[in-house]
C-alpha cells in the first residue's frame, strides 16, 4: 500500500511530539518536516519513532537562491547544506528545493537569477550525492515565486542542472492554478517526478474543492509513481502563507486530513 504523510508546517506552532500524536492516531505512514534549523537529529527520530511514523522527506525554510546579493546566496547554500546535513543524521531520502517564497518578480533579470537558481541547485545536488541523497524541487505558484511555475519549466531546470539526483516535486494546489491540465503535466513529468503533494483547489483536503483526483490518481499510475503522497492542506480563511486561520482551524484541518486518508486509502488497496 502506497504510504501517505502530512506537511508538519500544515499544524501551526504545535511541538512535533503534539503533531506526530495526532497523525498516529488519524492513522498517517509518516510526515514532511519543516527545515526550521536547528534541528536535533535524535530527538525527531526519537519522536516519530515513538510513535510510529516515517520521515519522507524535508521540506526548506524560505531562503533565496536566486538573489542577486552574493552573500544571500551563499547564505541559502549554507542552510540547504546544513539541512542535507541534518537529513542523513535521520535517513530522510528527500530534500526539497524552491524559490523563495514571496518574490513575485526578479530584483536583476529573470534570465540572470534563472541562471543563479541552475548555479544554486546543482551545487545542493552535488553535496546531497556526497551524503547519498536526492533532492526534488517544487514547482509552486505565480503568487508565491517568480521562478518555475509549471512542469515544463522544472523538467527545463532538472535539464540544465544535469544531476542524476534532482527529480521534480509536484503539488496539486500549485498545479491548479498554473497548468492547463493537471494529469498532462504528471505525465509529461513522467520518471522525473519524484514526490508528489496534494491538496485541492482551495488548499484544503480531497473533495473540497473542484480538482478531478480521479484523473490525477490515474495519471499517477500511469507513469509508475509510488513515492510518498504528502498531503499539503490548510484549513479555510485568510492569509494563504499560514496555517492558522484561526478557532477552530486544527479540527477543520483533521476533518480534512481524515476524509483525505480515507479516499487515499480506497484507492491504494
Amino acid at each position: 500500500m502506497q504510504a501517505v504523510g502530512v506537511c508538519t508546517w500544515t499544524f501551526g506552532p504545535l511541538p512535533l511530539e503534539q503533531i506526530a500524536s495526532r497523525l498516529q492516531h488519524l492513522g498517517f505512514d509518516g510526515v514532511e518536516l519543516l527545515g526550521e534549523l536547528p534541528l536535533e537529529a535524535s530527538k525527531v527520530r526519537a519522536v516519530l519513532d515513538s510513535h510510529g511514523l516515517r520521515l519522507f522527506s524535508l521540506t526548506p525554510a524560505n531562503v533565496d537562491l536566486a538573489h542577486p546579493d552574493p552573500a544571500r546566496r551563499l547564505e541559502a547554500l549554507d542552510y540547504y547544506h546544513r539541512l542535507l546535513d541534518f537529513a542523513a543524521e535521520t535517513s530522510c531520502p528527500l530534500v526539497s528545493c524552491h524559490g523563495a517564497v514571496g518574490r513575485f518578480a526578479p530584483l536583476a533579470t529573470q534570465a540572470q537569477e534563472w541562471a543563479w537558481l541552475v548555479e544554486g541547485v546543482s551545487q545542493i545536488c552535488s553535496y546531497a550525492r556526497a551524503l547519498g541523497l536526492a533532492v526534488v524541487f517544487e514547482v509552486l505558484n505565480r503568487y508565491e515565486t517568480h521562478l518555475v511555475h509549471t512542469a515544463e519549466e522544472a523538467l527545463a531546470l532538472l535539464s540544465q542542472v544535469g544531476q542524476p539526483n534532482l527529480k521534480v516535486l509536484l503539488d496539486t494546489y500549485h498545479m491548479n492554478l498554473e497548468e492547463a491540465n493537471l494529469p498532462a503535466a504528471i505525465r509529461q513529468t513522467g520518471p522525473h517526478l519524484g514526490l508528489f503533494h496534494l491538496a485541492d483547489s482551495n488548499r484544503r483536503g480531497i473533495g473540497e474543492g473542484h480538482t478531478d483526483f480521479a484523473e490525477i490518481w490515474g495519471a499517477l499510475r500511469e507513469v509508475g509513481y509510488t513515492g510518498p503522497l504528502i498531503l499539503e492542506a490548510t484549513a479555510p480563511g485568510p492569509n494563504p502563507f499560514t496555517p492558522v486561520k484561526g478557532a477552530g482551524y486544527l479540527e477543520t484541518l483533521e476533518a480534512d486530513l481524515s476524509k483525505s486518508l480515507r479516499w487515499l486509502r480506497a484507492r491504494a488497496q
